[in-house]
């Protein structure tokens, strides 16, 4: 259960971000509502997904994977470049998830 609330979380969390982009600095209304609604739910489902698992693990999972994710969706629909170094970046956030994961988080 901890691990569907934190992809919640993280699925709120990009939504948020991306909406944020098209709020043009919270200059418009509902992209600006969106922004403000997503992170709220975010915060609400991570806290409620630390109920059961550790806190340095699950907000790695929920940083790293939401920062990749930005990365590739910014890539892909909003026209930012995406060079060797922010592909050897993602790689990297991925591995250290995966290495937290293996050293024993419950």
């Amino acid at each position: 259960m901890g691990y569907g609330l934190l992809a919640g979380a993280i699925a709120a969390e990009i939504l948020a971000t991306t909406s944020m982009k098209y709020s043009e600095g919270f200059t418009k209304l509902w992209p600006s509502v969106v922004t403000g609604a997503g992170y709220l739910i975010a915060f609400a489902l991570l806290a409620q997904a630390l109920k059961t698992l550790q806190v340095g693990t699950a907000y790695a999972i929920w940083s790293g994977v939401g920062t990749a994710a930005v990365a590739v969706i910014g890539f892909l629909f909003l026209g930012e470049s995406l060079t060797a170094a922010k592909i050897a970046g993602i790689l990297l956030i991925i591995a250290g998830v995966a290495v937290l994961n293996l050293g024993g988080a419950h």
